[in-house]
Parts: C-alpha cells; structure tokens; sequence
C-alpha cells in the first residue's frame, strides 16, 4: 500500500526566528519518496514556512486521512501563547503577542491522527523552543497522542540573536540518502550519533510511542541506547555509536477528517479500556470499519462504548466525552453533516455544563467543527433549523477566529431571506 509523507518546516520572519527550519526542505526533498516512508511507493507533501494555521490543518487532515502508513516531518520552533499558556507551532507571521491565533496549536497534531490505527504513523521532530517555552517543557514533556510513534528532539534557544540549524532533521535525511532505510528507531539512534559531537547539549530528546501514563518527563535512560519510557523525554547526552542501518518495516493504515478554512479540533479525550477491537483496543475496529466503508458499524460501536461510559462514569466524564467527539467525526466521514454539528454542539454544550470555561480549548474545538460542519449542510431548510442554535452557541464560545459569530448571523440571515 502506498505510503504519504507530510514534509513541514515553519518558523517566524524576522528577529522572533530561532531556527531556520526551511533550510532542511532541500535534504529531505532530495530522498526518493518511497525512502522517507518505508514504503514500495509513497505520495510527499511539502509546506515551506506556511502563513496560516488553517493551511496546515488542511494539508495534516488530508495526509490523515490517506489510507495507508503515513509519516510527517516537522522541523520548527514551539512558543506557548499568552492566554492558555498550550505549546503551538510557529509560523512564519507568529509574534510572542499573536501565538494563539497565529500560530499551529500542538494539540492539533494528536486530534487529528487520533483516529489512526496504531502503529501506522510516525512522527520525525527537529524542534527549538524558546526560553520560556523549553522551562514549560522540562515539566511537562510534549504529548503526541497514543499509537503515535514520535522520534525526535527538542532544543533550547541557541543564544542571543542566532539562528539555529535543524541538525537532527538534516541528520536524518542524510542517514536516509546513503541508501537503505533504517527503522524509525534506529533512523532516530543513528541522528543522534551524528549530531552528538556539535554541542547541542542540554536537548530533550522524545523518542518511542505516544506517551505512557504516570512517565516522567526529564527522567529515565540515556537516549540513544533505545531504552527508556516510550514518549518520554531525557536530557541528551552524547548517543552510542549507531548499528549499520538494516532494512525498514514500514508503518500501517489511516483514518481523517477535511475542513476548509475554520475548526480547531478537540482535544483527545482519555479513551476507556475495553474488549472491543483488536488488542482491546475498539478505535481500530471503528478505523477498519470507516475504511470498508461500513459507517453504520462503526457508529453503532461508537454509541455501544458511548452508551457504557455514560453508566459508568456519566455524561460529562471524558470517557463520555471522547466517544461523543468520535461519533460527530464519524458523521463528517460518513457525509452526514448535519448530525455532525448537532453532535458537536451537544459536545460542548455537555462540556459548558460540566463547567469547563468558554475559552477552554475544547469547548472551542467542539464550536468550531460545530460551525465548520454546519457550512456543509447542503439542505437549506436543516441549516436554517440548525442556524439559531449554532449563533446562541457562538454568542458563548466565541472562539479564536475573529468574526465567527458575525459569519454566523450572517448566513442564517441569507438562509431566511432565500426561504
């Protein structure tokens, strides 16, 4: 099966730039396709220091939804934003006043591939951060979202008024361009190798699965030797000598979502433990399910788990929650747009009464594909019906798009005069 590959490099114009992240694009873009994926065949996708969070939202939603092993490669800088104090990508307009709406939300990368099997995609991350942001990260590590495979590191600042280079990335895609192609561990470990001698000290290096409850950030074996917490992050030090690159196995298959020009996503609720699915895991039956195009099972297995966590942990829980958020997604797959936005509205109006803030990422996220959703609906009369409800809601959530309630009113103002 073909693999896709999402080649992304972003960081700031001007002073705020600490790494100059476009610089790898070259090197990677000169490995041949079906290397950067471990795959006999794969489709590459290329964004150069994007302007707009929303272009990246789409490119990532599409490489999603590619039915097949898909592999992303970001090389750029972190900042966190002033209000919510959450870790985004940077892009080439962000400042350190206009992260939160100029910048790529970080939880963004973990909603959208959460409904991917797991093991069938792979993060590869060359990443600086600020001063503040790399103290943020210390305690807390950065979170990629389960059955994500996630190699990479994270530097601090390099010094007043320079400009870094994505050594680890262009590590990597040397590594790739002598021939062979090493799995993603061992791809990881040989980078490491090759960077530890350029004093890149006091790095964070991530490396393994997504993250594993009660891990440590800061703790755990030295990286490189492939032991350690899978997800986790260790203070570098300088990597063993890496083994002679070995033949690739490759990642697996995928499941999205599309949207032009609106939503954050929701955040990845916790997902319960159940018998359901292969290795307990029920997110992959429903995965399989939207892929052979039976919507129908896949939904009625949603509201099964659905239904159990509402008994078990009640309507606002986040086990609730989280299966509510993969019906809407469900919906959108399966074309039914307006069943879509009334279960994101439902979403968060049960966040809302659980008493999570307006401006809470995502009580935000659920409004916003609330509203994407609610622009797709084809039939005049079920927007109409819809309309009032979404504006209400809007008037509460007013979310990080600027005008997203006049957009609102004004199409259900058009929707009425059209009768």
């Amino acid at each position: 099966m073909p693999g896709t590959v999402l080649l992304l490099a972003a960081s700031p114009v001007g002073k705020g730039c600490l790494v100059d992240a476009a610089s790898v694009l070259p090197v990677l873009a000169a490995v041949p396709p079906a290397v950067l994926a471990g795959t006999d065949t794969a489709n590459v996708v290329e964004l150069a220091d994007p302007l707009e969070p929303q272009a990246v939202l789409t490119r990532l939603r599409a490489a999603a939804a590619a039915p097949g092993p898909l592999t992303v490669f970001v090389a750029g800088q972190l900042q966190l934003d002033r209000k919510q104090r959450l870790p985004h990508l940077a892009l080439a307009r962000t400042t350190p006043s206009t992260v939160r709406y100029t910048g790529f939300p970080w939880h963004w990368f973990r909603e959208e591939l959460r409904l991917r099997a797991p093991g069938t995609t792979t993060l590869l991350l060359d990443l600086h951060a600020d001063a503040e942001t790399w103290g943020w990260l210390r305690g807390r590590g950065l979170e990629c979202g389960a059955g994500v495979a996630a190699y990479g590191r994270v530097a601090p600042p390099a010094g007043r008024r320079k400009v870094a280079a994505p050594t680890y990335m262009k590590a990597i895609a040397t590594v790739l361009r002598s021939g062979g192609r090493p799995g993603p561990e061992q791809l990881h470990q040989t980078a490491l190798a090759r960077i530890a001698g350029e004093g890149e000290v006091g790095d964070l290096v991530l490396w393994g699965a997504g993250p594993v409850p009660g891990a440590v950030p800061g703790a755990g074996p030295v990286p490189g030797t492939g032991a350690g917490v899978p997800g986790g992050f260790a203070p570098a030090a300088p990597a063993a000598p890496a083994a002679p690159a070995a033949p690739a196995a490759p990642s697996v298959p995928a499941s999205g979502g599309g949207a032009p020009g609106s939503p954050p996503p929701a955040l990845d609720g916790p997902r319960p433990r159940t018998p359901d699915g292969p290795a307990g895991d029920p997110h992959a039956a429903i995965t399989a399910a939207v892929q052979a195009g039976d919507h129908s099972a896949a939904d009625a297995l949603a509201a099964r788990l659905e239904h159990g966590a509402l008994v078990a942990h009640g309507a606002g829980s986040e086990e609730a929650l989280h299966w509510s958020e993969v019906r809407a997604d469900l919906a959108m797959f399966a074309g039914d747009a307006e069943r879509s936005c009334r279960t994101w509205m439902a979403v968060a109006e049960a966040r809302l009464a659980a008493g999570q803030p307006a401006d809470a990422a995502p009580v935000e996220a659920a409004v916003d594909r609330a509203h994407h959703q609610w622009g797709r609906v084809t039939d005049r009369n079920r927007a109409r019906d819809l309309g009032p409800a979404l504006a209400e809601l809007r008037g509460r959530v007013p979310g990080r798009r600027q005008g997203a309630l006049d957009h609102v009113r004004e199409q259900l103002r058009q929707l009425q005069t059209q009768g």
